[in-house]
């Protein structure tokens, strides 16, 4: 590292760091690839960029060099364990900086805009790769670390209604995001924007200030070395920021990123950790955050979190670590958006605390009606672990849509897959009248099984966990994208009759084959599949027939290009991954493909598929108009 280089992260410190600061920092050097690639990524791209080319792995294959380079493999199994997977057809093209600023907002951990339940868990992260530097001037991400466990309300907030939490939402309905910054059309002093004085500047720093959490500052990732790679979760607030040089020289230094959606497949299955002294490690030598500051409600998270990334486990209770009880209780009720860390700091308290009575007080918080509440008693419960398993089992019952979601989520968290968990989840999936609810039971499948496989407990129950899957795929219908529908952005889209959680924004990618629909229980359910067919074709039993034909159908009829997706990456690791007969699912697979208009490769030759394959294909896509 080069003076003023960004304090990039090292093995002995990734777990830690990104369980504390949400954001880690891979040099280029680590990757274990050759330096060159970078430099010919960036003359492709700028080339094909100029054109008003599309830009994808088939027009710039290096790329799937570097998701596979051993530094980045090696980071994210430690982060989203062996076999992560990548959302396809979504955010795996990249995002040049500009003039204009994006608000604060946390990403969805789904295609596009799609609401899902947030896991503090590791379950998803986000991956940059910047193939040139970044400095400080050029449009650097910008990203508010230690922010990944707090958030707003959504269930009934329009204004974080479409997946992106927002801090200030005022800022998108006042119109600031489309105002430019910097540029040839930006009203600003030059001075004011080199030197962050502009009002657009200062509404962010505020932003930031106004939230009242600990720890959280505004945060530049510069300045970056060509090559270097970003991991943070995905539920850091962060924004697209401005370029503050010359823009005359934009054209010819234009500012590259990246971007791929990550996500879990399998549990973490190693050995506990040394327990951490959180303060001890004084300023943070990334963002020059004093961590001496850190109060009790950010370090209990920080200590179950690094524990749960080693083992998939809670970390060990102990009755002295938090006393009194009913004190920490009465904090779950704490009113405020500012209070958020304090309701959340409370219920892993008292999941840690080793206290009888916090399961029942938990419990209780679970089902009242405010959501801020019922969020915190969500999460201390699954801090609790499998203890928990019988009161979400009572919340899917509850005439309450937003206690029934909360239920299905953390059986699909911390329960054992057992057949009175698996016929509560299966049941809201096929029969909850909330679309909502059945999304999040269609994840919770998913999850449900990876645990059973790590664990070894209720493994047996997987091939019907994938039943109801194909089965929910046999009812589930796809929707016009709700931002067609409603004619307006997506993130002022409202709920329906027909369908209560935002499905996400329709995209066709100018192919007639596919249209711009959606599925909130479709995507979920096939991102399940992916997680499930992870664990190879022999897992599914009598049930792999069955569901490589449903998977083939879906890649065959089914409109919305990112199920599509979901269903060829879980066909791929059916046949790539794990034990099994999987002669005839590679040469269905290969079929399909050929049949496809468009392609997104980098799940694929993430999930197995041998990149000459690619080569072979790719000629054809490239020369599509």
């Amino acid at each position: 590292m080069t003076p003023g280089d960004l304090a990039y992260t090292t093995p002995d410190r990734l777990l830690r760091d990104f369980a504390s600061r949400g954001l880690v920092a891979l040099a280029p050097e680590t990757l274990g690839i050759p330096g060159e690639i970078h430099e010919a990524i960036y003359e492709k791209e700028r080339e094909a960029f100029n054109a008003g080319r599309y830009i994808t792995a088939s027009l710039i294959p290096e790329i799937l060099d570097v998701i596979g380079s051993p530094g980045v493999v090696a980071a994210c199994d430690a982060l989203v364990g062996r076999n992560w997977a990548i959302v396809p057809f979504t955010h795996n093209t990249p995002f040049p900086s500009g003039s204009r600023d994006q608000h604060w907002h946390k990403d969805d951990n789904g295609p596009y805009n799609l609401r899902k339940h947030r896991h503090h868990q590791a379950i998803q992260i986000e991956m940059l790769y910047y193939p040139q530097a970044v400095n400080d001037d050029n449009g650097p991400t910008a990203v508010i670390p230690y922010s990944q466990y707090w958030t707003f309300n959504h269930e009934e907030n329009h204004d974080n209604f479409a997946g992106a939490d927002h801090l200030d939402f005022g800022y998108q309905v006042g119109g600031m995001e489309r105002l430019p910054v910097s540029g040839p059309n930006s009203t600003y002093d030059v001075e004011d924007v080199v030197n962050r004085r502009t009002a657009h500047d200062i509404r962010m720093r505020d932003a930031v200030a106004n939230t009242g959490w600990p720890l959280v500052v505004p945060f530049e990732a510069s300045p970056l070395k060509a090559g270097s790679v970003v991991l943070y979760s995905h539920n850091l607030f962060h924004r697209g920021n401005h370029r503050r040089d010359d823009w005359r020289t934009w054209k010819g230094t234009p500012r590259f990123m990246w971007r791929f959606w990550l996500y879990r497949t399998t549990d973490p299955d190693g050995e506990a950790p040394e327990e951490v002294d959180w303060r001890a490690l004084g300023i943070d030598d990334m963002t020059r955050v004093d961590l001496t500051q850190a109060p009790d409600d950010a370090t209990v998270l920080w200590r179950h979190h690094h524990h749960w990334l080693h083992t998939g486990r809670p970390p060990r209770r102990s009755a002295g670590r938090h006393r009194n009880p009913n004190g920490l209780a009465a904090e779950l009720y704490a009113t405020g958006e500012a209070a958020e860390t304090n309701r959340i700091g409370a219920a892993y308290k008292l999941a840690s605390s080793g206290d009888d009575s916090a399961l029942r007080l938990l419990g209780e918080a679970l089902v009242d009606e405010r959501e801020s509440v019922r969020r915190a008693a969500t999460y201390g419960l699954v801090a609790l672990g499998s203890e928990a398993a019988d009161a979400f089992l009572d919340a899917t019952e509850s005439a309450v849509k937003w206690v029934r979601k909360a239920g299905v989520y953390g059986l699909g968290d911390v329960a054992p897959l057992t057949a009175q968990v698996l016929d509560a989840v299966a049941d809201r999936l096929a029969n909850d009248p909330s679309v909502y609810v059945r999304s999040v039971a269609a994840n919770a499948l998913g999850c449900l099984g990876r645990r059973a496989v790590a664990s070894g407990i209720g493994q047996d129950l997987v091939p019907q966990c994938v039943n109801a899957l194909v089965e929910s795929l046999g009812r589930e219908g796809n929707r016009l994208g709700m931002n067609i529908a409603q004619d307006r952005s997506i993130k002022f889209v409202r709920p329906t009759d027909e369908c209560d959680v935002c499905e996400g924004i329709g995209i066709n990618y100018g192919t007639e084959r596919f249209k711009r629909v959606r599925s909130a229980v479709r995507e979920n359910a096939l991102t399940s599949m992916v997680v499930l067919c992870s664990h190879g074709a022999a897992l599914l039993g009598e049930e792999l027939k069955p569901t490589v034909a449903a998977l083939a159908d879906v890649v065959r009829t089914d409109e919305n290009v990112f199920s599509v997706g979901l269903a060829l990456d879980s066909l791929n690791r059916l046949a790539n991954i794990g034990k099994g007969p999987v002669t005839g699912i590679r040469a269905t697979l290969l079929g399909l493909l050929e049949a496809m208009p468009i392609h997104s490769w980098e799940p694929l030759v993430r999930s197995g598929l041998d990149p000459s394959v690619v080569r072979e294909f790719s000629q054809a896509e490239i020369e599509r108009p």
